[in-house]
């Protein structure tokens, strides 16, 4: 069809092509014709002349006017305009113009950044300069789509998503020269491993791959080639020599890249761990590392990591790991894990309770001068956890240890009742901060949740309903979460008819609940209690 006819290119028609190109934005059609012939005539470069002249007298509306332009060309989101505009020849010119945006006080520095300040580093030369030239291309198309793009509310269905596509073509592009070159990932990986790599090199190496692996593993045809190369060049047990690194951005680096592979290759990791784990006894091993880093190297803001504990979670998940091993070698696997592993998820949770602690408590009623120490083991405890940073991270723990409860039920029993874990955790009742409160009564919830008779013999016979039942009293006038969920668990063994539980209950508690009977939930306890009672003397008789 007939072409769009363009004004002549010259400083008074600015404001002509300005609402040209704006008017066009909501048909389809129009926007077709009008890129034509923006190509077609070549007009983009005449744009750009214009903007040097405008530039050199400081003409502030035609700068204004071809900021609007400019813009209103890259929202067109064709692909034969992007090939013109992100040339060599015109990348600069056109920054230059989105400089000037009306909106600003101030002119922006985009051109300044870009010669400047965004230098491309070779962390491994690369010898081709055609590839060399594409990757520029690609980091300033995606440095312009970063300031172009309107405020989120402004968005339309599909909006720049040639652009998008743009971007990402030269990306697979790029990667694939990279992938075919047989040389460069040995290469990268001789550098990343080398001790004579300095801290800043090695980082920039992390920097680069980190980029790399969550693009590439985002294209499934290439995907499974590309991890299985990385795999032969021994990509996991690199990350777990960087994660035990002092460097805090090689670390995170690494995080992420080994929660990429946890998410697209799981049975690998699971592979390579269950592999270390029958191979050796070292303290080095990645699953060791992911605990450590989670516990020892917290996000200085938040505290654990939720990202290492996902990547825990998938590496211990028994359900995972049937695509990889039998039942036999789960249990196995998990056999080592309770046996070398947990104790340093647990350790927080353990600090300053010892295996003392239990002996002590056995011995207030006959060993007096104990009791003063046991308040001053407790103190010290409460005290640890004041701090909001050691509540996150024993949050973090807490919520392990109840997955835990849930997948690995047999050995996550034994070693609950031989370390009496419920009451150290339950401890955390008193802790000022509610969250971690919370996350102590879920643990407790999880095990009760089982209904397994041995957890309800052994809460029963370490009264450990105690520090719950003080939580329920101190919240009783209260309106928050803990109450919520206090009341949860309750609801929950009497809709359940948990008889240990009831007696339990109810023949120790019952007085100090007296003062929120108005609860029906502790009156529905009681009843459940009396029924029961009814039932084996009508049996008895």
């Amino acid at each position: 069809s007939r072409l769009m006819d363009l004004p002549t290119c010259e400083l008074h028609r600015l404001g002509e092509i300005a609402d040209l190109v704006t008017s066009v934005r909501l048909s389809r059609i129009h926007k077709e014709k009008l890129a034509l012939a923006l190509k077609n005539e070549g007009y983009i470069p005449k744009l750009l002349q214009l903007f040097q002249v405008c530039e050199n007298v400081k003409n502030t509306k035609g700068l204004h006017l071809l900021f609007d332009i400019v813009r209103g060309i890259l929202y067109l989101d064709k692909a034969i305009l992007f090939e013109v505009m992100f040339s060599d020849q015109c990348i600069l010119g056109v920054v230059g113009c989105l400089e000037y945006d009306p909106c600003l006080a101030q002119p922006g520095c985009h051109r300044e950044f870009l010669t400047k300040t965004a230098k491309l580093q070779e962390v491994i030369p690369i010898r081709d300069p055609e590839l060399r030239q594409k990757i520029r291309q690609t980091s300033r198309a995606q440095y312009i789509q970063a300031i172009i793009l309107p405020n989120p509310s402004d968005f339309e269905e599909g909006f720049l998503s040639t652009l998008n596509s743009f971007i990402s073509s030269r990306k697979e592009e790029i990667l694939h020269v990279l992938q075919k070159d047989e040389e460069f990932l040995p290469d990268f990986f001789a550098q990343l491993t080398n001790e004579a790599t300095t801290g800043e090199q090695r980082c920039e190496l992390m920097r680069f791959f980190k980029e790399f692996c969550a693009f590439s593993f985002t294209l499934p045809e290439k995907r499974d080639e590309l991890l299985q190369t990385l795999a032969k060049l021994g990509i996991l047990p690199t990350l777990e020599m960087l994660m035990g690194m002092d460097d805090l951005q090689v670390r995170s680096a690494a995080t992420d890249i080994l929660s990429y592979l946890v998410e697209f290759s799981p049975a690998m990791v699971q592979e390579f761990v269950m592999q270390e784990a029958h191979q050796s006894e070292n303290d080095t091993q990645l699953i060791i590392e992911v605990i450590e880093q989670m516990i020892y190297s917290p996000d200085p803001e938040f505290g654990g990591d939720n990202q290492l504990m996902e990547i825990l979670c998938a590496l211990i998940d028994p359900e995972k790991m049937l695509a990889i091993a039998s039942n036999l070698e789960i249990f196995e696997f998990l056999d080592i894990f309770y046996d070398r592993y947990i104790h340093v998820l647990t350790a927080p949770l353990l600090a300053d309770t010892s295996e003392e602690w239990y002996e002590i408590a056995t011995e207030l009623s006959v060993h007096r001068q104990y009791i003063i120490y046991f308040f001053v083991q407790l103190k010290a405890l409460i005290f640890l956890v004041d701090n909001y940073q050691t509540a996150e991270i024993l949050a973090s723990v807490l919520e392990l240890l109840s997955f835990c409860v849930e997948r690995h039920k047999y050995h996550m029993k034994i070693y609950i009742i031989n370390k009496d874990l419920l009451r150290r955790a339950l401890v955390l009742m008193k802790s000022k901060y509610k969250f971690l409160a919370l996350c102590a009564l879920r643990f407790m919830r999880r095990i009760i949740g089982l209904k397994d008779e041995l957890y309800n013999r052994y809460i029963t016979l370490g009264n450990l309903f105690e520090p719950v039942v003080n939580a329920v009293l101190d919240n009783r006038n209260r309106c928050n979460l803990l109450k919520s969920a206090l009341m949860e668990l309750f609801e929950f063994i009497r809709m359940e008819d948990i008889q240990v539980l009831i007696v339990h209950i109810v023949e120790n508690f019952s007085d100090a609940l007296e003062s929120v009977k108005y609860i029906h939930t502790f009156q529905g306890l009681k009843t459940k209690y009396e029924q029961e009672k009814d039932r084996q003397n009508e049996k008895l008789s």
